[in-house]
């Protein structure tokens, strides 16, 4: 008669030094604490990682904010995987916050790489068998991991305190260019229907952060607009569509953004412009000096920490979404 042994699945929350203060939020909200880990910088810039305590046989969650230097949180979560994979960790799921490169998705031209399916391939080549980002730049990207892809979406988050906040007023759901209306269309059935808009642009492939907000198309006038987008870089692009909705005869400008990137001058950019608030969450680490007044930071922890619970007792994290994720 063979040997039976119950197994019992243990959750392990593995954080990396970028942005850590989210990775111990999701941890405590899961009940637990990360994995205690040595984690240093040899003098040639190369990482070392080692894991203090055993994870033979556990559900890892690896969480890491690509954020700069980029490289360098990148290169440390693979490694953290790795260490993951050779100590036989059961399952290894990769946490990202913010998926690096994830604008390189495709070719302009010839002889460019497609960096964002090289990531994928990076991290399954590690050890990954499941990743876990949210707000990809493009719903693409899922395609690129050979494996369970897990794409959360900040919307409920931001589109709940914007609607607390500004429902009871006339409102207009804009989208910075016409690849996102579909993102915009969600925002507006939450927001009770709210009329959309896009901006109408065009973009030089050969100068990165550079775009002219040409028009708008839609009617804005005597509305506050909420500006939704993924990300905030350098803000010249999101700034411009603000100063086009105002010379529309918007009644006003809130932007609605997942990513603080904040590279300069965004903070110049955004403090002296005409918008009334710029809401973000943290899927990035954001400076002391890079706080202005018109900044609200919202927590995407809850989202992250029930999507790793949904993953770890095998349940449905589409479900978080009302199924439309």
């Amino acid at each position: 008669m063979g040997i039976q042994k119950k197994t019992r699945k243990t959750l392990m929350v593995f954080a990396g030094r970028v942005n850590s203060e989210l990775s111990h939020e999701v941890a405590r909200i899961l009940g637990t604490k990360p994995v205690p880990t040595q984690v240093f910088d040899f003098a040639n810039g190369e990482i070392f990682v080692r894991y203090e305590e055993s994870v033979r046989g556990c559900d890892a969650f690896v969480i890491q904010s690509h954020a700069a230097p980029i490289n360098e949180a990148i290169m440390e979560q693979l490694i953290m995987v790795d260490a993951l994979k050779r100590a036989s960790a059961k399952r290894i799921s990769v946490v990202l916050p913010f998926y690096g490169y994830a604008r390189q998705d495709k070719k302009h031209r010839g002889r460019e790489p497609i960096s964002a399916r090289l990531m994928a391939d990076l991290f399954k080549t590690a050890g990954a068998d499941r990743l876990m980002a949210v707000d990809l730049h493009t719903d693409q990207i899922q395609g690129f991991f050979d494996g369970p892809v897990d794409h959360l979406m900040a919307l409920p988050t931001l589109c709940d305190y914007v609607g607390k906040k500004y429902g009871a007023q006339s409102l207009a759901v804009v989208s910075p260019d016409a690849g996102r209306i579909k993102v915009a269309e969600q925002w507006s059935r939450r927001l009770g229907n709210a009329p959309l808009a896009f901006i109408h642009k065009t973009r030089d492939i050969t100068r990165p952060n550079e775009s002219i907000a040409n028009r708008v198309v839609g009617d804005v006038a005597g509305r506050l607009c909420i500006l939704v987008d993924d990300m905030i870089d350098t803000a010249g692009t999101i700034v411009k569509a603000a100063d086009a909705l105002v010379g529309a005869g918007a009644a006003g400008v809130v932007i609605a953004a997942t990513h603080a990137i904040f590279s300069d001058p965004a903070i110049e950019r955004l403090t002296s412009s005409s918008v009334t608030e710029v809401i973000v969450t943290n899927t990035l680490p954001i400076a002391e000096d890079k706080y202005f007044e018109k900044l609200t930071v919202l927590s995407i922890g809850p989202l992250i920490a029930e999507a790793v619970r949904a993953v770890f007792e095998d349940g449905s994290v589409t479900s978080l979404f009302g199924g439309k994720a």
